[in-house]
């Protein structure tokens, strides 16, 4: 497999795959790999599921592309869509979560210019990500990803995730802060779950009700029926003012939004921001799709079933070796001790038991299935991952 022409910003593992179906993976030979990664967190719906498919062929042999500049019949509707689902009040449709998240961000200091602020600041927290633009970048917290690039650290305030009180503490020393912007579980970060459960997104609410602050949470990985609800903050009583979400809105077509409701209504007129192609009939019709999929089927009960089922099988195996799980439904994290060297894992996944892992946060490994994963799939990736995990004993 040669990469000559490629920029080499990616650690590729030595493998390609030419199809895929459901919850498999197939190489140029069809040898099938168990997917357990999904693109990270993308196509939650399996791979070529029949209805986003035949979306995707229809609309690309009637209109791909006309412009933001005229009306988008499947655009209104994807978006009616999706902040139904979302209870928010408008969206903007973007390419990507990172674009999603900047143009959260770009709200935030719109918001604060028009409370007359010079320079305000974002409250985000450690071992975020958040994307890899500028200003995503910086509100992220990987200081591999960060390094090198002159991130615009004075216009953030980090505090530990999952510390309402390091919040508090921030608002007393801090006079010039405009929003903060949360992940309900921090995905990258080593599916990271605070303390107090989805609780900390309504403690995180009430000091933005104070202060009068944007609260925005990052969906980019959480959203689309991935816990088991449309959106995770629903798993609360929270309710944000911005909302972002991609990964798992297009499954696999790239895609992201932000939604606004709130505080945040209104700020963005024309030529606030804007996408040559956010929004585009093709990406508007594969939002439609998924939501219909999710919207009229049990899949989001599916991944909180088969999520438990999985967490459960590889606890109750290895729990007395000190493994744990963390995460909600279909969005799994396998805690191993933290003495274990678990760089080695996704390769002997790969090699040795054809699954398609993930490991985050040193000794996380984080297993992204479909939603819609059959029992025999699931437990397969148990087998599997007990192959895989029982020898390291």
């Amino acid at each position: 497999m040669s990469a000559t022409y490629l920029m080499p910003t990616y650690a590729r593992q030595p493998i390609s795959f030419t199809r895929g179906s459901g919850s498999w993976l197939y190489t140029q030979d069809d040898t099938p790999y168990l997917d357990a990664l999904t693109g990270i967190a993308v196509c939650g719906l399996g791979h070529c599921h029949p209805q986003v498919t035949e979306a995707i062929q229809q609309q690309a042999a009637t209109l791909v592309h006309t412009s933001n500049l005229f009306g988008i019949d499947w655009q209104e509707r994807a978006g009616e869509a999706l902040c139904t689902a979302a209870q928010m009040d408008s969206v903007f449709f973007a390419n990507s979560g990172a674009e999603a998240n900047e143009a959260a961000l770009k709200m935030a200091r719109l918001y604060a210019y028009n409370q007359g602020f010079k320079q305000a600041k974002v409250i985000v927290m450690e071992q975020s990500f958040h994307g890899r633009t500028l200003l995503s970048l910086s509100a992220t917290a990987n200081p591999k990803a960060r390094e090198g690039f002159f991130t615009l650290d004075d216009d953030f305030i980090r505090v530990p995730f999952g510390d309402i009180e390091a919040v508090k503490k921030a608002a007393i020393e801090h006079d010039d802060i405009c929003a903060i912007l949360v992940e309900p579980i921090q995905g990258e970060g080593g599916l990271n779950t605070a303390a107090n459960g989805f609780t900390y997104l309504e403690q995180l609410q009430a000091e933005c009700d104070t202060h009068n602050w944007l609260f925005m949470i990052d969906e980019v990985q959480t959203g689309n029926g991935r816990t088991g609800k449309y959106f995770a903050y629903q798993h609360s009583n929270a309710r944000p003012d911005v909302l972002t979400t991609a990964k798992g809105l297009g499954n696999g077509f790239p895609v992201g939004a932000c939604m606004v409701r709130g505080r945040a209504n209104g700020l963005f007129g024309a030529g606030s921001h804007g996408s040559t192609y956010g929004g585009t009939p093709l990406a508007s019709r594969v939002v439609h799709s998924v939501y219909n999929v999710l919207a009229n089927s049990d899949i989001m009960d599916n991944a909180v079933t088969e999520g438990q089922f999985i967490r459960d099988s590889i606890t109750d195996a290895l729990g007395q070796y000190e493994v744990s799980s963390r995460g909600a439904g279909m969005m799994i994290g396998l805690v191993l001790p933290a003495t274990m060297d678990c760089s080695q894992l996704v390769d002997e996944a790969r090699d040795e038991q054809k699954l398609i892992i993930n490991v985050t946060g040193s000794h996380v490994i984080r297993l992204l299935p479909p939603l819609n994963i059959s029992r025999n799939d699931s437990e397969q990736v148990v087998e599997r991952l007990l192959n895989l995990l029982q020898p390291l004993f």
